[in-house]
């Protein structure tokens, strides 16, 4: 039988009447856990993130046989979760679902009430979200170079939809305009459904799309696929070549989630929960049900997260300084 995943509310009460019974500090001398593990993620419920998350803590309950719980903090582009997290106590019993938004943020907005790598212990990888370079069925290109050469015609008044200023497809966007040395125009939309809509109507000509927007419209084919912009052709549709593959060397852009708790965490702990995560997404389930959200499972290393965080950092403030791009 499986540990469910319990409520904010059960899991308070839950801690309250555990530490209650026990001597001061018995709770420090136990075996990691020994009580409810809590996830902050610092997005709404339903979206990748989030399904990331839950999809994790529920079979980690089973193999710690210990009640989870997922505590959704949104808002401010996830800073207001990532706060949160910052602040709790570093003993493995709040951890942070972190995304994209933590490596873009630093650059974006600046002063920040936390420091993502000075406050945060990574963990692992979590799950990639691709990002298919799709287009209306209007626009003239069969495959990527051909997009290239028809965005470097003169007069040409290419534009590409976004989810908004300073969000992953925006960037995605201004990546590729520099790799690939284009100036597609950017349309800054609220969320990625309104831009889906107009490059299904053609207002827009392009996207930089994640892949729960995208595949149901690829599949029915109202829009066409260029390429995904990940290193390595996605499960989702493996007949669609990389950008790499199909013109554009060393272009990648992709959304992704990892898991982290709070600084000084101690190691043991860390390493624990790092063992338990990867075994936990070996599990064919918890893959598929990644699949079906439209993100891949890719757990690692602690310092493999470390290392690919900072990477991210660097390359996504080169971009937003290069494009001059600001939070809004």
């Amino acid at each position: 039988m499986s540990i469910p995943t319990v409520t904010r509310r059960q899991f308070v009460a839950g801690s309250l009447l555990a530490a209650a019974a026990q001597p001061f500090g018995a709770l420090a001398q136990d075996a990691w856990p020994a009580k409810p593990v809590r996830f902050i993620v610092p997005f709404p419920p339903a979206g990748p993130v989030d399904t990331t998350a839950r999809a994790a803590s529920q079979k980690l309950a089973e193999i710690w046989k210990i009640p989870t719980v997922i505590d959704n903090r949104a808002g401010a582009g996830g800073v207001v979760g990532a706060q949160v997290a910052a602040r709790e106590a570093p003993d493995g019993y709040t951890l942070f679902m972190g995304a994209i938004h933590h490596s873009v943020n630093p650059t974006l907005m600046g002063h920040l009430p936390y420091d993502i790598e000075k406050d945060f212990a990574p963990i692992s990888f979590a799950a990639m979200f691709p990002v298919f370079i799709v287009a209306h069925s209007s626009v003239p290109a069969r495959n990527l170079q051909e997009l290239i050469a028809l965005a470097k015609k003169p007069g040409s008044n290419l534009s590409y939809g976004s989810s908004g200023n300073g969000g992953g497809t925006h960037l995605a966007g201004e990546l590729f305009n520099m790799e690939a040395g284009t100036k597609l125009q950017h349309v800054p939309y609220k969320g990625s459904a309104p831009a889906m809509n107009d490059l299904l109507g053609g207002q827009v000509q392009l996207m930089f799309s994640d892949a729960p927007t995208a595949l149901p419209h690829i599949k029915s084919g109202r829009i066409k696929v260029l390429a995904v912009a990940s290193r390595q052709r996605s499960a989702m549709l493996p007949d669609v070549p990389t950008a790499n593959e199909a013109g554009l060397p060393g272009y990648e852009a992709y959304s992704w989630a990892a898991l982290f708790a709070p600084a000084r965490t101690p190691q043991p702990v860390l390493d624990k929960i790092n063992a338990d995560f990867n075994t936990a997404f070996k599990d064919p389930a918890v893959r598929q049900r990644l699949l079906d959200a439209g993100a891949e499972a890719a757990p690692g290393t602690q310092e493999q997260m470390r290392q690919f965080l900072r990477a991210e950092i660097a390359k996504w403030a080169r971009v937003i300084k290069a494009a001059g791009i600001t939070a809004g």
